[in-house]
């Protein structure tokens, strides 16, 4: 009886955490497509394919899947210099865009799961927040 009670509380707990942090991805996505709108989609484009040459794809995006704390520090910080994304090199500069930490979590949220990308892991405000220049 113990052990069924103990089973079916770790079974519940696990489904309600499961089901917390999809709603709370789903969330933070939903702000991270407002802001993408406002800031990024001008340079990276609605299909997150950028400019060839020019602007990196965030589309299926090696670089950005690969490179984690690279890309949360390009949003918060901006970035200047060669990165090969796709096999192809990029050098270009992306300004600052004066966005808080959870604003930076939320974009990241969004890209890293749209556009043929895959995200299990949600970035949070204080994962942003550690991201030093």
């Amino acid at each position: 009886m113990k052990s069924t009670l103990l089973t079916l509380f770790v079974t519940l707990s696990i489904i309600f955490t499961s089901n917390s942090q999809t709603s709370a991805l789903k969330s933070s996505m939903e702000r991270g497509e407002e802001i993408y709108t406002d800031f990024c989609i001008s340079c990276h484009l609605p299909n997150g394919k950028g400019v060839e040459k020019v602007y990196p794809p965030l589309a299926n995006s090696d670089y950005l899947l690969k490179n984690r704390e690279a890309s949360i520090k390009a949003i918060k910080f901006g970035m200047q210099g060669e990165i090969t994304v796709n096999g192809k090199k990029y050098n270009s500069v992306m300004a600052p865009l004066g966005l808080s930490d959870d604003e930076v979590a939320d974009i990241m949220n969004y890209i890293t799961n749209s556009w043929g990308n895959k995200n299990d892991k949600i970035v949070t405000e204080a994962e942003v927040s550690k991201v030093k220049k």
